[in-house]
C-alpha cells in the first residue's frame, strides 16, 4: 500500500518526452509576436467602437432636425438612381433583341433559295393539280 501512494519522480525518458511534445520554438515566437499586435487590434476596434457612437450621439440631433429635408431628397436620388438602373436595362434588353433578331434573320437568309425553291415546287405542283381537276371538271 505504502508503494501507491509514493510520488512519481520524473526520470530522463519523461522529462525529454514532456519537452518533445511542447510548443516549438517557431510557435512560441508566433505567439509572442502576434499577442501585442492582436491587442493593438482590439484597441484599435475600442477607439473606433467609440468614435463611432460619438458620432452617432453627435448627429442623431441633426438628422431629427433635417429629416423633412433630407427623406425627400434621400427618396428623390433613390428614384433617380432606380430611372438610370432601369433605363440601362431596358436598353440593354433592346440591344440583346435587336441582335438576336439580326442573326435570325442572318441565319435565315442563308437558308432562303431552298425554301424559295421549295415553295416555288408547291406552287407549281398545287398549280398542276388544279389544272388538272379543272380540265376533269371541262371533260366531266
Amino acid at each position: 500500500m505504502a508503494e501507491q501512494h509514493q510520488q512519481h519522480r520524473p526520470t530522463h525518458d519523461t522529462s525529454r518526452h514532456l519537452h518533445d511534445k511542447g510548443p516549438s520554438t517557431s510557435q512560441v515566437l508566433a505567439v509572442a509576436t502576434l499577442f501585442p499586435v492582436g491587442g493593438f487590434l482590439l484597441g484599435l476596434a475600442g477607439l473606433i467602437l467609440t468614435g463611432t457612437l460619438f458620432g452617432l450621439a453627435v448627429s442623431t440631433p441633426l438628422f431629427l432636425i433635417f429629416s423633412p429635408i433630407i427623406v425627400p431628397a434621400v427618396i428623390a436620388i433613390a428614384l433617380a438612381v432606380a430611372g438610370f438602373l432601369t433605363s440601362g436595362v431596358f436598353g440593354i434588353t433592346a440591344l440583346s433583341s435587336v441582335s438576336w433578331i439580326f442573326n435570325y434573320f442572318r441565319r435565315m437568309r442563308a437558308s432562303w433559295p431552298e425554301q424559295f425553291d421549295q415553295a416555288r415546287r408547291r406552287v407549281g405542283d398545287t398549280a398542276s393539280h388544279m389544272g388538272q381537276k379543272a380540265q376533269d371538271a371541262v371533260r366531266a
